[in-house]
């Protein structure tokens, strides 16, 4: 084996530069890959990758099919013809869609299949004004060879400013006592406020609209936590912010404010269980999204007096019921989604969104991109179960570091036989940080954006490649990711210099777990994994298994390594089902088990 042969991945300005595809270069046509499904009796799918621009010299035609500011029609204007027809019925939009080669959406249109099939192709690009893209199928996008763009930071000031005065409406109850005054009371008494100044703030999320509210939070006195795995301590430190974990901004924050977006991992994050952990009295601001909060359990801790007060801009579902107990409580301040409502931040995002589309109809590749990576047919065929591997290992990786310690350097090792110049490992990078990054943000991480996503969140990744002795036959042998300058939740997969690391390979065609920290294991990567830490003794596969199988959970593949005969072991379990949380506590009560971790893939 021949020394490693390590470079740092460095991000320009703009990162996309180097990947723009012009008029003067002939852009490919579309490349049809065959995806294999693991299910025999489902047939498999093409994965259709394309980049497009109007052929025939005419000027494409753009559909805005909702309410854009003035601004970006302009500039969609000087380039294409638009149309500009709002409140269309799904019958509508599917009928005028063949028409258009794009379309400009916010969120109150859904763009599902049936849009892309009525298309017949035309449709290259579709455009949401705003940050997320509930609303638009990416699969269905994809595989019609539609790529989708969003404008993701023109109304960051406006929401952080929109959270601000919610959070100083609700502590003077600014609403309540205006609906008193108009129907002709004069309640001072019943009015009494609290003052923001010497408060603790707890800002969930901090990202672009975090940062900002920590910023103004700080200039009305208050103290100001945050917790975000993602979050880089040192720009935390340069506004007067402390990173906490997740149970501790909980139970010490005077007020919260919520700035995550909705995903898996954050779906009703704030429920019974995690209110039950608040200081008794707190409020509770909300302009992020509506179902990252349980709004039965939100009724309940505010009736049991645990919250105090709620101010909340998103709802589960939009608009509420009328007889919503939520939004009908006396104590509870609403607003009808008006975080990106100021007339700047309009305009900021009509021509945000205007520039993507101009540019995705040009050919040129936006880091505002959200969905298919363009890649050769020939790359995507070979590095598809190796892609999995790398989203995976990243996956695991990150749910591997404690909450609060967040993650910051991250380095990839790849082993393989092949020279350098013949491993384009650009994608295998851009699904680790997908990996990585996804679980618990609002991005979409593809080819195109990955780079720019990690600087963007303060995530320094490099590369490594080991040369091989021997047969190039297979792309890679394996693939290493090791987070450092973390602290972990299980310490058996921290390496002997402190790093998280997790290594896999591909085993005819399948991602393998095969290292965790210095223990070789062997696990089949689908599903989930339990990953325990034990006394290697006789009898504990069979004590686990009966645990799981009494639950009836799955086992699909149990693998353990060890140290050495009677010393310490991993056991690595495959799960097809998330066991209970009292599965999980009769695992941990076993005395042989020293530490185990849940995972999910």
């Amino acid at each position: 084996m021949s020394a490693a042969a390590s470079s740092a991945i460095s991000v320009a300005a703009n990162p996309l530069k180097s990947l723009s595809l012009s008029s003067r270069s002939p852009l490919p046509t579309a490349i049809s890959v065959a995806i294999p499904s693991r299910n025999r009796d489902i047939p498999r799918r093409r994965l259709i990758l394309v980049a497009c621009t109007a052929g025939d010299g005419s000027k494409p035609t753009i559909l805005v099919a909702e309410k854009l500011g003035e601004a970006g029609v302009k500039l969609l204007e000087d380039f294409a013809n638009v149309d500009c027809s709002y409140n269309m019925t799904p019958e509508e939009l599917n009928t005028k869609i063949s028409l258009c080669d794009a379309l400009i959406v916010r969120s109150g249109t859904k763009v599902g299949r049936e849009v892309f099939e009525s298309s017949r192709g035309r449709l290259k690009v579709v455009g949401r004004a705003g940050v997320g893209i509930d609303n638009v199928d990416l699969s269905a996008a994809t595989e019609f060879g539609c790529l989708v763009v969003n404008a993701p930071t023109a109304n960051t000031i406006a929401a952080a400013e929109h959270g601000i005065a919610l959070l100083a409406a609700m502590a003077r109850n600014v609403a309540q006592a205006d609906a008193s005054v108009k129907a002709g009371e004069w309640k001072r008494n019943k009015y009494v406020g609290v003052s923001l100044v010497g408060k603790t703030l707890a800002v969930l999320g901090f990202g672009k609209v975090g940062t900002e509210v920590a910023r103004r939070a700080k200039g009305l006195g208050m103290r100001v936590i945050a917790h975000d795995p993602y979050a880089p301590a040192d720009r935390a430190h340069a506004i007067g912010v402390e990173l906490v974990s997740f149970d501790e901004a909980l139970a010490t924050a005077d007020f919260i404010s919520l700035h995550m977006p909705l995903t898996p991992a954050t779906s009703k994050i704030l429920n019974d269980e995690t209110f039950a952990k608040m200081k008794k009295g707190v409020r509770i601001v909300n302009v992020a999204r509506g179902g990252v909060i349980d709004e039965d359990a939100l009724v309940r801790a505010l009736d049991a007096g645990i919250v105090a007060q709620a101010a909340l801009d998103v709802f589960t579902k939009e608009p509420p019921a009328k007889d919503s107990k939520l939004v009908q409580h006396e104590r509870v301040t609403v607003t009808p989604h008006l975080g990106a409502s100021t007339m700047e931040a309009q305009e900021g995002v009509a021509i945000e969104i205007a520039e993507a589309v101009v540019g995705a109809l040009n050919g040129e590749l936006a880091a505002t991109a959200v969905n298919a990576p363009m890649v050769s047919a020939e790359v995507l065929t070979e590095l598809k179960p190796y892609v999995i591997l790398a989203e995976k290992l990243g996956r695991l990786a990150v749910q591997l570091v404690a909450g609060g310690s967040g993650v910051k350097n991250v380095k990839v090792s790849y082993t393989s036989a092949r020279a350098t110049d013949d491993l384009d490992t650009r994608l295998l990078r851009a699904m680790i940080t997908k990996g990585i990054i996804e679980p618990i943000s609002d991005v979409y991480v593809n080819l195109v954006n990955a780079d720019f996503t990690a600087k963007q969140r303060g995530l320094r990744l490099s590369e490594e490649r080991v040369l091989l002795d021997g047969s190039p036959e297979n792309p890679l042998e394996t693939i290493t990711v090791q987070l450092s300058n973390v602290e972990s939740k299980f310490a058996s997969s921290l390496s002997e210099s402190g790093e998280v690391k997790v290594e896999g390979r591909v085993k005819d065609g399948v991602p393998h777990l095969t290292k965790v920290g210095s223990f070789e294991v062997d696990v089949t990567l689908e599903g989930s994994i339990i990953l325990c830490r034990q006394v290697d003794q006789p009898g504990m596969i069979g004590t686990v298994g009966s645990i799981l199988g009494g639950s009836n959970v799955n086992v699909s593949f149990m693998s353990v390594g060890r140290i050495a005969p009677r010393k310490q072991a991993i056991m690595a379990i495959g799960v097809d089902d998330q066991p209970s949380k009292e599965t999980l506590k009769k695992i941990g009560e076993i005395p042989a088990v020293e530490e185990f971790v849940f995972l999910k893939l």
